[in-house]
């Protein structure tokens, strides 16, 4: 996906280089706790750095990115790859770019396969703006984010980004949309590619032997050529898509042909969680998604009070970006092969704004008057086996 100067076309250099408080919104800002270390930068309230332990002791980058934080701006207009960055106001694919919610149709820019959908809010979505930092402490930080209309979506939505680390360790995201005058569609996602083994072997960058389990996603969207839902549901038993037991991510993958667009093979898609919507964000307590590396013994869990998983196994990278210098580990540079990254996103189910047929909209359309979006996300690490 390679959209050249989409952003500099839409915001101002000067815009980019600053935020409302005159700090540069490249900036690193760090917090922490016992076990745990993560870092942000304003453009795109976007997670750039994120260190736990291994079974050895040693602090791992487990997250990719870049070391400056000005290269997440050539990256926008180049590769686009949305790394750590909130993506919105609604994230993944709309069908021709067009919704409508109580009778009223709106047209959001297709900026994806020659125009034919709308990925990830839009030509300057939410990664491409400037977060401003509202509060902050040594383990919390909060961005805040006035969307006036941005690319056509209809009113004005204020959006809190709100991420915390604690000893456990664990990180935690809140990200919290207002709408202030009009009903509008709202999902929102982190847009964070992992690799649980920190790049730490150099005979093998990619995740493909990590072990993966999802024990309530039975269920998936289905999609067409160009990865827009097609209206019907798989089941993902007998499919190389079955992740209810736990495996490697590489067993199957080779065979996952077609299934993440035509001519694509790998890894792209929502798979939904059949588990008890909980009442409040705070209060989920089932994980929905385990990955581990047997490389460092990182174990991740994921809890959230979203109806989908969005997987992306970086099926369309292609070793030409360069892995963090925290994460070399040889003499040479390494590079972010294929499949060498798997990206969750939290979320609804895509595109469900066009498919009243699954009765999203309680969870996808807001107004002034219903409870505001919540996307709660939490992700536990650990020792695997300990």
């Amino acid at each position: 996906m390679i959209f050249p100067l989409l952003a500099l076309s839409a915001l101002s250099l000067g815009a980019l280089a600053q935020n409302s408080s005159g700090s540069s919104v490249f900036t690193k800002y760090t917090i922490s706790a016992p076990g745990i270390n993560a870092s942000f930068i304003p453009y795109g309230a976007r997670l750039t750095n994120l260190l736990v332990p291994d079974k050895n002791g040693k602090t791992q980058d487990v997250i990719l990115g870049y070391d400056s934080g000005t290269t997440y701006l050539n990256d926008t207009e180049t590769d686009h790859t949305y790394f750590g960055a909130v993506v919105g106001r609604y994230a993944n694919r709309i069908k021709n770019g067009t919704f409508t919610v109580q009778g009223v149709t709106s047209h959001i820019p297709e900026n994806e396969h020659g125009g034919e959908d709308t990925l990830h809010g839009g030509n300057v979505g939410y990664d491409q703006r400037n977060w401003t930092v509202v509060s902050s402490n040594t383990s919390s930080i909060t961005f805040s984010l006035l969307d006036q209309g941005y690319e056509g979506f209809p009113g004005t939505v204020i959006t809190y980004a709100t991420y915390t680390v604690s000893s456990g360790p664990t990180w935690t995201s809140r990200l919290v949309s207002i709408p202030l005058d009009e009903p509008t569609p709202i999902m929102l996602a982190n847009h964070v590619y992992w690799n649980l083994d920190a790049f730490s072997n150099p005979s093998d960058l990619t995740i493909l032997n990590d072990t993966l389990h999802m024990p309530y996603s039975a269920r998936y969207v289905q999609i067409d050529n160009i990865e827009v839902p097609n209206g019907t549901i798989g089941i993902v038993n007998g499919s190389s898509l079955d992740f209810t037991s736990p495996k490697q991510i590489g067993r199957d993958i080779l065979n996952a042909i077609d299934d993440c667009g035509f001519n694509c093979t790998g890894y792209d898609n929502a798979f939904i969680l059949d588990r008890p919507r909980y009442s409040a964000p705070e209060a989920t307590d089932i994980s929905v998604l385990t990955m581990y590396s047997n490389v460092t013994g990182i174990q991740l869990d994921v809890y959230t009070n979203q109806q989908s998983l969005q997987l992306y196994a970086c099926d369309n990278l292609n070793g030409t970006i360069p892995v963090k210098m925290s994460q070399q580990h040889g003499n040479s540079t390494s590079y972010v092969p294929k499949f060498g990254c798997l990206v969750i996103e939290t979320q609804q189910w895509i595109d469900g704004i066009n498919n009243p047929q699954w009765g999203q909209d309680q969870y996808q359309i807001y107004t002034p008057t219903t409870q505001p979006a919540v996307n709660f996300a939490q992700y536990d690490f650990s020792i695997v086996g300990s």
